[in-house]
């Protein structure tokens, strides 16, 4: 899984490094300007990216990446990536259960939860554009069924890689 780098404040329990990678507004902009951010996009007055390094290391080694981005970063790897991005968007069952699940996390009032469910009503009218839809109703449910996509696109993959002579 690819840590992102934002100009948030950490929540409560998270880990610089291991949740995020937290970095002034001004370092951020620095790494932009330095080519060094694969994708970047503010979001919610912040901004969120992909530090480049990391990603191109992996990808050239072969090994699979995980990220967790919104529609805006989503859309900018398919259009410089688009053969080697896999996308699958991750449906709540529901916004009422979306609501709650904010609402547990005990992190924004009710005026920045309200203008998330806005925002992700946005994301979910643009979930036709990805390759595969989960709807996480079940963690370890989704968790399966994210393995599982990861392990038939290695297949295809694989199977691409091989010539007809060797079928």
């Amino acid at each position: 899984m690819s840590v992102s780098m934002t100009t948030r404040k950490p929540r409560p329990g998270e880990v610089n490094g291991k949740d995020y990678f937290f970095v002034t507004e001004e370092k951020f902009h620095e790494l932009c300007k330095a080519g060094q951010m694969l994708e970047y996009a503010k979001v919610f007055e912040n901004f969120y990216g992909i530090p480049k390094d990391f990603i191109e290391q992996n990808l050239s080694s072969g090994i699979s990446v995980l990220l967790n981005i919104d529609w805006q970063g989503a859309f900018h790897l398919f259009e410089i990536l688009r053969e080697k991005v896999v996308s699958v968007f991750i449906l709540p069952p529901s916004m009422e259960e979306l609501r709650l699940r904010l609402q547990r996390r005990n992190s924004d009032d009710e005026i920045e939860i309200e203008r998330r469910l806005s925002e992700a009503q946005k994301e979910i009218s643009k979930s036709n554009k990805y390759d595969y839809v989960i709807v996480n109703d079940n963690l370890d449910k989704s968790v399966e069924e994210i393995k599982s996509i990861l392990n038939k696109e290695r297949i295809k993959k694989l199977e691409e890689k091989q010539s007809p002579k060797d079928l």
